[in-house]
């Protein structure tokens, strides 16, 4: 495989600012969201994205429609196939970046927590020892957490852009968020 190939194998932008409820519902749904992942690959036909999720086609259909709607999916090329055009559905956008949200328009919307998604699908990966995961704190500003999260976004589109090879799907999750974890006191000034 050609490492210069384009991933995906259809052209888009790099990023959509998405804060409507359509488009906050459509990417919000669990199925919707793999499929959305799924096409980082390639384009793909409903019958494709249904065998790769194991639901029904009509299922998956309906999931693609709505994507389609909010303007997160578009038909990036046809295909006649029996005096049918079977349609090739791609992303409109690489990256789908969550602009400002009223809070009210978030709390009816089914979110999940990246990372405890992320803690049920790695069990088994920590369990046969093929896991890799860090887990550090530090005490910065929020500045420095803006940026240092725009430097983490660009290797999650370096992990985007990877040439898909090899038999093993492999999740990659980042989170950058405020706790509660105990900080040493300033030193004391040297006498």
């Amino acid at each position: 495989m050609s490492i210069n190939r384009q991933i995906p194998d259809y052209d888009l932008v790099d990023q959509i600012v998405v804060t409507t409820p359509t488009e906050l519902r459509a990417m919000a749904h669990p199925l919707r969201s793999t499929v959305l992942d799924l096409l980082l690959e390639r384009a793909a036909t409903v019958s494709e994205l249904a065998g790769a999720v194991g639901r029904p086609k009509s299922t998956v259909a309906h999931h693609v429609k709505v994507l389609v709607e909010a303007g997160l999916l578009r038909v990036v090329r046809t295909r006649r196939v029996r005096a049918i055009d079977e349609r090739f559905y791609g992303r409109t956008a690489r990256v789908f970046f969550v602009g400002p949200v009223p809070l009210e328009q978030l709390t009816p919307l089914p979110w999940t927590n990246y990372l405890a998604d992320a803690a049920g699908e790695s069990r088994a990966a920590y369990h046969a020892d093929r896991m890799f995961a860090l887990h550090r704190h530090a005490r910065i500003s929020r500045q420095q957490a803006r940026d240092f999260w725009e430097r983490i976004f660009q290797v999650v589109h370096e992990f985007n852009q990877l040439p898909r090879e090899g038999e093993q799907v492999y999740g990659f999750v980042v989170g950058l968020y405020p706790t509660d974890h105990p900080t040493l006191p300033e030193p004391e000034p040297s006498a």
